[in-house]
Parts: C-alpha cells; sequence; structure tokens
C-alpha cells in the first residue's frame, strides 16, 4: 500500500519543468477513476478543493528562497531572518516591558499577601532595559490531545488576561514570553492560538470568540459519525479537498487527508452544526505565513510561533537512535521548523531556510503560494501513521487504515509514499555532504516527537534567539498510565550533546530512574540552575501525576480523540492545580511557588548581572532546582 524509499518523479517536477500551470481546479468534475475498483470520484467540493490547492505565479521581485542562517557555530555566526529579527524586536520594545511590569506587580500582590519578602534585584530585573531583562520562550509538547488541553490549560495559568491567574501570581508570564514552540498536539494549540488573534485559551477550546470557531472536540477526527455511511463520505470529501492539490502537480499523502480532518478542529470556519457542510472551506486557505496579518501580530502582542517535525531520511544513523521503544527517527535526522516567515533547519548539516510563504516553489522566477496551509503544518508536525507502517495489516487496522485506503481509492498515485508529509525539498542539491536530505526531491516529514523530544526545546535552543529562560509543558504518555516520565528532556540532552557548538542544553539526569526516584515529574523542577554554561535554565512542568491527592484527570490516551466540553474544563481545573501547587506543603499548594517561579523566570538575568542569589529566592531554587 505505501513505500518507504524514495519517490519517483511527479507532475510537480514537470509543471517545475514548463515554470507554467494550467489547471483550473473549479473546473474540475471527476478525478481518480479506478476501473479497477469500479470507483469513481464524485464531484470534487469545489471552495475546499480550490482553497487547498497551492498556486504558481510569478515570484515577487527581488525573491530569494534560500538564506543561510549560519552554521551554527555560537551566536555571532547563526542569523535570524530579518523578518523575525524585527518582530522580535519591535515586541521586546513596545509589548514586552509592559508585560514584565505587570507580571512583576501580580508577583508582588501574592508576596505581599503571604508576608514575604522578595530580594530587590527580582523587581528591579523585571524593571530594566531589554539587556538585563529575561528572554523567556514557551514550549509545549506532543501527546494528542491531552498534550493539547493540558499545554492549553498550563497556558491559562501563564496568561495575564487570566484574573485567577493573576490573583495566584502566575498570570503574566504568557504576554512575556517572546517565542512559543509547540510540536504534534501542541503544534494543534500554538496554531489554533496563533490564527485566531491569540484570544484567551477557554475561547480558543470552545469557541466562544467571535474570532475562533472553537476545537470541537465532540466530534473525532476520522469516525465522526455513528453513521457509518456518513462517515466515509466525511473520508471521501477529506480526499475531494485535497484534488486541486493534485491538479497543481503536489504529490499528496496521508498528512493531506489528516490535515483536512484536523482543520475542522484547529483552523478556523468550522461548527457543530456546518461540520459537514461541503459548501465551506473548513479552514482550507488559512495558512501559515497568514499568521502575520493578524492583527494581534501586527502588534506584536503574541510570543513569535515556531512548529516542527521530524524528517525521515533514507539512510537512518541508527545508532543514534534515542534509547526508548517506540522511537523511530534517530536524533542526528534534520529537525525542520515552520515559522510565519521561514521554513528550514538550523543544525549544521543545513543552517538554511527557505520563505515559508513560499515552500514548493521551483525557483526565484515562478513561486508557490498556499502550500504552507495551517492545517498541513500542525499535519506533519503531528503525522505518527508511519508508525502504524510495519505491515500491511496493521495499517489497515490502525486508526489511519481508513484514510490509505480512502487515498488509494479515490486518487491513486503509484510509487508516492503515504505516511510521511512531503514537501518539496528547497534545499535540494545544497553541497554540504553531512545533509542527509540533498538528494531527496521531496522531504519526508513526521511527528516532531518520533526522535523522543515530544516536548520541541530545538528551537529554543538556537543561540541567535538567546533564549536564557524554557518554561517547558511536557504532557507526553511515557508510562502505561499515560502520565509523563521524563524522555523528552533526556532526549534533548542527547541531542544536543551531538551539537554542542549549536546548541546547548542544562544539565539533566542521565537516566529516567532518576526522575522517578526524586519525582521529578511530580512536581515543578528547575534545571541548569547551577550550571556555568550558556544553555537556558529549564522550568519544567510535566503531566506526572495528580495535584494534591486528587483522582487523576490528566492521563487520557493518546488515542482518545472526542472530549465532551464537561470533561475538558474538569481537566482544566485540574491542570490549573498542577500548575500552580509547586512542591506541595502539608498537602497544600505552596505559598512561595510564585515567587520561586518568579526567581527562577529572573536567575540567568541575575547572573549576567553579577548578583548574587539571596532571601527566598536562595531558598527556592535550593528546594526546586535539580542538582
Amino acid at each position: 500500500m505505501t513505500r518507504r524509499g524514495g519517490i519517483v518523479p511527479t507532475r510537480y517536477e514537470r509543471v517545475c519543468n514548463n515554470l507554467a500551470i494550467q489547471t483550473d481546479v473549479h473546473h474540475l468534475m471527476h478525478i481518480g477513476q479506478s476501473q479497477d475498483d469500479g470507483f469513481i470520484l464524485d464531484e470534487i467540493t469545489f471552495t475546499a478543493a480550490a482553497a487547498y490547492a497551492p498556486k504558481f505565479s510569478p515570484c515577487p521581485r527581488g525573491t530569494s528562497l534560500l538564506r543561510s542562517a549560519g552554521t551554527g557555530v555560537g551566536k555571532s555566526k547563526q542569523r535570524l531572518s530579518s523578518a523575525e529579527a524585527e518582530y522580535v524586536a519591535k515586541r521586546q520594545a513596545l509589548v514586552i516591558p509592559e508585560a514584565w511590569r505587570a507580571y512583576l506587580s501580580n508577583v508582588e500582590s501574592v508576596a505581599r499577601h503571604n508576608n514575604i519578602v522578595i530580594p530587590h534585584y527580582l523587581s528591579s530585573i523585571l524593571s530594566s532595559s531589554a539587556e538585563e531583562r529575561p528572554n523567556l520562550g514557551i514550549a509545549t509538547s506532543g501527546g494528542g490531545y491531552r498534550a493539547a488541553i493540558f499545554g492549553g490549560g498550563v497556558l491559562s495559568v501563564l496568561d495575564g488576561r487570566n484574573q485567577t491567574s493573576v490573583s495566584q501570581g502566575t498570570g503574566g508570564l504568557l504576554q512575556a514570553a517572546t517565542y512559543l514552540s509547540g510540536l504534534s498536539g501542541g503544534s494543534w494549540l500554538v496554531s489554533s492560538l496563533a490564527q485566531s488573534d491569540f484570544p484567551l485559551i477557554p475561547e480558543v477550546i470552545f469557541g466562544t470568540s467571535p474570532a475562533f470557531t472553537g476545537w470541537n472536540t465532540e466530534i473525532s477526527f476520522v469516525q465522526p459519525s455513528a453513521n457509518l455511511t456518513l462517515t466515509e463520505e466525511f473520508l471521501i470529501g477529506l480526499a475531494e479537498e485535497t484534488a486541486g492539490k493534485v491538479e497543481a502537480g503536489f504529490p499528496v499523502s496521508v498528512a493531506d487527508l489528516w490535515a483536512r480532518a484536523i482543520s475542522r478542529h484547529f483552523v478556523n470556519g468550522t461548527t457543530l452544526s456546518n461540520f459537514f457542510d461541503t459548501n465551506l472551506t473548513h479552514g482550507a486557505g488559512e495558512t501559515f505565513s497568514s499568521i502575520v496579518d493578524r492583527s494581534s501580530f501586527q502588534r506584536h502582542a503574541q510570543p513569535f510561533p515556531i512548529v516542527i517535525s521530524d524528517s525521515i531520511v533514507s539512510n537512518p544513523n541508527k545508532s543514534a537512535i534515542f534509547n526508548e521503544p517506540t522511537i523511530m527517527v534517530p536524533l542526528t535526522s534534520p529537525i525542520y521548523e515552520f515559522n510565519p516567515f521561514e521554513f528550514g533547519s538550523w543544525d549544521p548539516s543545513l543552517g538554511t531556510f527557505t520563505p515559508t510563504k513560499f515552500i514548493g516553489s521551483p525557483n526565484n522566477s515562478l513561486c508557490v503560494t498556499g502550500f504552507d496551509q495551517t492545517s498541513f503544518v500542525a499535519g506533519v508536525s503531528s503525522m505518527i501513521f508511519n508508525e502504524f507502517n510495519t505491515s500491511q495489516i496493521g495499517l489497515l487496522n490502525s486508526t489511519a487504515g481508513p484514510l490509505f485506503e480512502i487515498l488509494n481509492l479515490t486518487i491513486p498515485q503509484p510509487g508516492i509514499e503515504l505516511d510521511a508529509g512531503l514537501v518539496p525539498n528547497p534545499f535540494f542539491g545544497i553541497a554540504n555532504t553531512t545533509f542527509v536530505d540533498s538528494n531527496e526531491k521531496f522531504l519526508r516529514l513526521v511527528d516532531g516527537g518520533e526522535d523522543g523530544e515530544t516536548t520541541p526545546f530545538q528551537p529554543l535552543l538556537v543561540k541567535a534567539r538567546n533564549v536564557d529562560t524554557i518554561f517547558a509543558i511536557d504532557a507526553p504518555a511515557d508510562l502505561p498510565d499515560a502520565f509523563a516520565a521524563g524522555f523528552s528532556v533526556l532526549a534533548t540532552s542527547q541531542r544536543a550533546s551531538l551539537f554542542p557548538e549549536t546548541y546547548s542544553f542544562p544539565p539533566v539526569p542521565s537516566s529516567i530512574d532518576v526522575f522517578s526516584s526524586q519525582n521529578l515529574t511530580k512536581h515543578p523542577t528547575f534545571f541548569g540552575c547551577d550550571s556555568s554554561t550558556t544553555a537556558p535554565l529549564v522550568i519544567y512542568l510535566a503531566n506526572g501525576g495528580p495535584p494534591l491527592g486528587q483522582v487523576p484527570l490528566t492521563n487520557t490516551t493518546t488515542a482518545q480523540d472526542v472530549y465532551p466540553p464537561e470533561e475538558i474544563q474538569a481537566m482544566l481545573n485540574q491542570i490549573f492545580d498542577v500548575a500552580t501547587q509547586g512542591i506541595p506543603v502539608n498537602g497544600t499548594k505552596d505559598p512561595e511557588w510564585p515567587i520561586c517561579l518568579a526567581c527562577a523566570v529572573v536567575d540567568r538575568a541575575r547572573a549576567r548581572s553579577g548578583i548574587r542569589r539571596s532571601g527566598v529566592c536562595s531558598t527556592c531554587l535550593s528546594r526546586y532546582c535539580w542538582s
């Protein structure tokens, strides 16, 4: 059914050679006829198929499709894109100073209420100039809906617009963050939050914001109805919606059908009442690069969003596979990031980017737009179906089985690898002998956590970004009870050690047994407090167990894709306690936790200023730091 080797030439390559495209998807009526199967695809859904199809047009004057980001050897040789650098600079000048002042006010209020005296340096650093302030990044992990909900709950605890979080002294950190990265389930959260104009988290999830229709959690991704006929029509419709992309000359894989399915949940335009309406685009046409047009992005009011994906390479280095049974991708394989301006990899084997808006473009004269669909970006970041492709029976019996069957029946593409997201390789032929994808016409992208790094630390370790503090939200199902065990931290540490001149990561435990024996996933843990390296300090918060003796609600399975609103609300309530309990004292929340969190946030900036830890910050870091 699928082929795990290379990809045969497609019409896309012929289109690129001709530098022209003559297809008008509005005139298509029937495609994918298979006489052998006796199956003819019904009339395509014009609206969605046209909106999802990439378009060819002359490139704007001065377009360059490749930018060298440097080799990764130190900050001076790494270079941000001019657009990202400008966004970050304006956010740090126009938004973050007030965000830090508001956050400081919330912390000071809690300190006064609990008669806690905070060191003067905490206030002075958060009120200081850009060079002296913390540079915060937030990473939210994969793990399906569970991770999206857990990450969303934690972001809500950090949101300065949430008055309950403000009263707890944690609200405001989200507004003060420079970067927000996500993968897999975390990519659903990050992409939906960014493209919906950065509303409150409950508004994103439940669709109570006029700017976003919600996640529609009551309906399954690929089995949306108990009516088998309606479900089959729905799946066929997903294939129909990719017809324009096929006709434009691009290969379509199960990642595209998956993208169209999750678009109904994480891209604006679908409600419970119009879910099966074939006259709507259901998020088709919403691109990741169009996030730059959102009002909150124009005002620099949201952290810079980044989504990552792993690459399936032809000759993987099996000796570099992280030592965990379900890992599919070696740590040496490239990690690709999508941000609103660029797509590429910071890994030293590549260190090159292309404009996100023009992914799929064959040259500097003929540009493609519309390939970077938001649903496709989130889809490839959460594309785990290659894990089922160990046998045909296993594949067909998996949750992805219907998608593979429908795609083969409706749009047969002999020789196309169906179990990865296929992206025309903008870096084809780059003369770097260590770049393993150099000779691949298409990049084969899969779930960003398939190398074991289910928390997207990597974009925040890029030295040119100068992130000195990472708030890491970790919610994979590492253990049989679907709680986190800390594997992501270990995998990231191992990968960073492979590229020491490009990425720095703080000291962490050498084995998962230490996480377990020291309960590091059961409460917030700080890594790198006493490190002399330039690595960021990591504030690690895992979905490691229920808080305060409660019955666990947040350890749902990764496969669960239907959540009644009341179940999500109960999970959010428990996540609030997880994120505000600290290390419980006598069965109750640590009253010093908000202050301890603030002490960790400023600690790297404190060290840069040559200030010694003192007062409650000294005792806090002694209690929360792993050494």
